[in-house]
């Protein structure tokens, strides 16, 4: 009797060892480090998604996560001590938004995990393929120099009449080759629209937007074309009251413009890779091994059109595209 007495007490035990560390590792609290090339407020919509979408599979900030948030402001040099002060908090993973903060991380950590989004095509420099990422990254594209081409077309629909536009380019942080291939993308698109298109630089810290729409109404540009970049991002209203006071209808990469007054947008819905890149952050938590993540592209895209902007500038907006869009800001 005593010696099933002390059996049945050693398995109470043994269980209630079992519960206690059950429950610790349900208590343990994950730390998600978050670079961002923008301001808090132009980040704003990205990053919440992004936490949402991580609520929704259980994971909560301030309870069982922490998001280490560091935001560069346009500011790209500062990746590199963001990165490092990441790696110093010991961090579980790491998310970056474009080429320049991934560079940073990697550049930071070999070890810690990254999931990147906003690059554009991260085949060779950041993994070795989209099937097989290889080393500690993986993530999500956003395809961007392969969408000029469509932005030009939809402008040409729009505005039938242009003929001269202006490519507007973040030079901090599009690499040559990158650049060379959006303009290639674009002027592709131009030559068999009838369309001359005028590439204009604008680099950071401290752009002039001035001098860069001077230099595009110097060249007699009818409308404007914007490649996503932080520069224009963190300096959004600036551009648009000069895209307005010059009456030029123009196309910008994402949503986040024409909800700010610019006229028309189309690209990546950016907020449903920050959805997906809390999917790639669960299953890194949950033991996954970024090698053997494959790096996903933007399956979501949309137009989107203001209506009360195109009118402030004296444009209308044809019926055909209308009904095209995504979303219609009236």
């Amino acid at each position: 009797m005593k010696k099933t007495i002390k059996v049945l007490t050693l398995c109470a035990m043994l269980f209630a060892l079992c519960d206690s560390v059950k429950a610790q590792q349900s208590r343990k609290v994950y730390r998600i480090g978050y670079l961002s090339a923008v301001s808090p407020s132009a980040e704003s919509s990205r990053l919440d998604a992004f936490r949402q979408a991580l609520r929704d599979l259980g994971y909560v900030d301030g309870k069982n996560i922490v998001i280490e948030s560091r935001f560069a402001d346009g500011k790209l040099d500062r990746f590199s001590e963001f990165a490092a002060e990441l790696v110093r908090l010991k961090v579980d993973v790491i998310v970056t938004g474009g080429s320049p903060g991934t560079h940073a991380a990697q550049q930071a950590t070999r070890t810690i995990p990254l999931v990147m989004t906003l690059v554009g095509d991260p085949v060779p420099q950041f993994v070795a393929s989209l099937a097989k990422p290889g080393g500690n990254t993986t993530g999500l594209t956003q395809i961007s120099p392969q969408l000029s081409g469509k932005r030009l077309e939809l402008l040409k629909e729009t505005f039938p009449k242009i003929s001269r536009v202006a490519l507007f380019v973040d030079a901090e942080v599009s690499t040559q080759q990158r650049t060379s291939e959006v303009l290639q993308e674009t002027r592709l698109a131009a030559a068999g629209l009838g369309v001359k298109v005028v590439s204009v630089e604008v680099r950071a810290p401290n752009p002039d937007l001035d001098g860069a729409f001077r230099t595009a109404t110097g060249e007699r540009v009818d409308s404007i074309i914007i490649q996503p970049g932080p520069v224009f991002i963190v300096h959004r209203k600036r551009f648009l009251e000069l895209a307005a006071k010059n009456r030029l209808p123009a196309m910008y990469g994402d949503r986040e413009w024409t909800e700010a007054g610019g006229v028309m947008s189309y690209g990546v819905d950016y907020l449903d890779l920050h959805h997906r890149a809390a999917i790639y952050v669960e299953k890194i938590l949950k033991g996954a091994k970024p090698a053997d993540l494959p790096v996903e592209q933007p399956t979501k895209f949309e137009l989107v059109i203001n209506l009360k902007a195109a009118k402030q500038i004296g444009v209308t907006i044809p019926p055909n595209v209308l009904a095209r869009a995504d979303k219609v800001i009236r």
